[in-house]
């Protein structure tokens, strides 16, 4: 084989770049959150982010009190939700700084 040859990747279409151009800005422009959703993060923003955080060391320690218990399989469930706490404060933090619909208008009196 010669090491001259090098494999180039397919070139798109004009057609298909304006196409996958023109997808992406119209579900850019059309998405909103609906009402659900809206309530969920107005219900989320009140809550202290540190809570999630104590929450998550809560369940750390009870899982290791369980475990010196002789309650292994108490421990490994309790100890698993600490990852679902801090993802939780992570989306509590995320809907704090930036909201999810900066398309609202009530997104941009929140910064």
């Amino acid at each position: 084989m010669s090491s001259t040859s090098t494999m180039s990747p397919p070139r798109s279409t004009g057609t298909q770049q304006s196409q996958m151009s023109r997808s992406d800005s119209s579900s850019q422009q059309d998405h909103s959150e609906g009402m659900i959703a809206r309530m969920i993060e107005e219900q989320t923003a009140k809550v202290p982010s540190d809570v999630f955080l104590w929450a998550a060391l809560g369940s750390i320690g009870c899982s290791l009190f369980l475990q010196f218990s002789g309650k292994q399989h108490e421990s490994l469930f309790v100890g698993q939700w600490a990852p679902t706490f801090l993802i939780l404060g992570l989306y509590n933090k995320i809907v704090k700084v930036a909201g999810s619909d900066s398309n609202s208008q009530g997104s941009s009196s929140r910064m």
